[in-house]
């Protein structure tokens, strides 16, 4: 961070902290979140967590996550008085204010100092304090990283590194994606070295479903995953009735994208499903075919050059249609990828 000294002196007493990430927090998001709120504390400082929505129950492990506040309507007031009452937000995974839905306009006029740790592509210019590296793998890697340039290292114990670990482990797909470095192997070192257990966070995060996860998984893959030989993509559409029919949670299609891009010979892999008002996107790719870029020009999305997501306003039916017409402008780029 540049004006990390800055900081450092700013939180040289106590202050009212809030700290938020994205909509629908990944292991990332909230364990940046929850890290970096269990190192404040031990500086003293008070600290609320406010997700702008829920997030998946299989992240409920993580120390600290009792006290979140995740928003909803019937919360909006009570998350306006927290925002507006605090001295700094700390913003995390995320670089444009529309990622925290109906806090946006409350964090963007809120009197507090803000700072935005990310790694995000094209951030949004609205903090006074930046950690921000599109290289980086993770978010809680930034954290980990920003809690040294502060000087606090001896600070981080057992439940702030089991935090931060699983954000670097999950955004780098379990060490991996194409994201993993000599640095991300470093600091998951150093913080097992701190107490996290990476054969127990695994375990949390990648082997806890629920049978209704797992029958979703199991129909999705068996009646829902095509695979279009001639541009290399694989897609998968979700209708709101299916996810119904399954009991379907927050975070039960996550990871579903993957097992498109995993298919021998598919470049680039969709998951397309309606929820409430809005079809939802999530591309992956393999390569230099940036998904960012696609979901960004097409479907008011963004993210990472392998790894992004977009979202609609238009039918299901509407956006698979829009999602094929656009292939053939993409079929050479696709076809000449190794």
């Amino acid at each position: 961070m540049d004006n990390a000294l800055a900081l450092q002196d700013y939180l040289s007493k106590p202050r009212k902290v809030l700290i938020t990430t994205h909509h629908k927090p990944d292991a990332d998001a909230l364990g940046s979140s929850l890290g970096l709120a269990g190192y404040l504390k031990k500086k003293g400082h008070s600290v609320q967590v406010i997700t702008p929505s829920d997030y998946p129950v299989f992240l409920a492990w993580m120390p600290g996550n009792e006290e979140v506040l995740a928003y909803d309507k019937s919360k909006a007031t009570l998350v306006n008085e927290k925002v507006q009452a605090a001295d700094i937000i700390f913003c995390l995974d995320f670089s444009a204010l529309g990622r925290i839905y109906d806090m946006a306009d409350m964090v963007r006029q809120a009197p507090a100092k803000k700072v935005m740790v990310d790694h995000h592509l094209e951030p949004e210019s609205f903090a006074e304090f930046v950690q921000w590296d599109p290289s980086s793998a993770s978010t809680a890697q930034l954290i980990y990283k920003l809690i040294l340039e502060l000087g606090d290292r001896a600070v981080i114990d057992e439940n702030i590194a089991s935090c931060l670990y699983a954000g670097l482990m999950t955004d780098t797909g379990g060490f991996r994606h194409n994201n993993t470095r000599h640095e991300e192997f470093l600091i998951a070192s150093e913080l097992v070295a701190m107490g996290a257990n990476p054969s127990r966070i695994s375990k949390l995060v990648y082997e806890t479903n629920t049978l209704t996860r797992l029958r979703l998984m199991g129909y999705v893959l068996s009646e829902k995953l095509v695979v279009l030989d001639e541009y290399k993509v694989a897609y998968i559409t979700i209708t709101e009735e299916e996810l119904k029919r399954f009991g379907s949670q927050t975070g039960d299609t996550e990871g579903l994208v993957n097992y498109g891009l995993s298919v021998q010979g598919v470049k680039m892999a969709a998951l397309i499903y309606k929820r409430k008002d809005d079809v939802k996107l999530s591309f992956r790719s393999l390569g230099n075919f940036s998904v960012s870029e696609f979901s960004r020009a097409h479907f008011e999305g963004g993210g990472h050059k392998n790894a992004s997501g977009g979202q609609t306003k238009l039918s299901l039916e509407e956006t698979l249609q829009k999602f094929l017409n656009l292939l053939p402008q993409y079929k050479e780029q696709l076809n000449s990828l190794d």
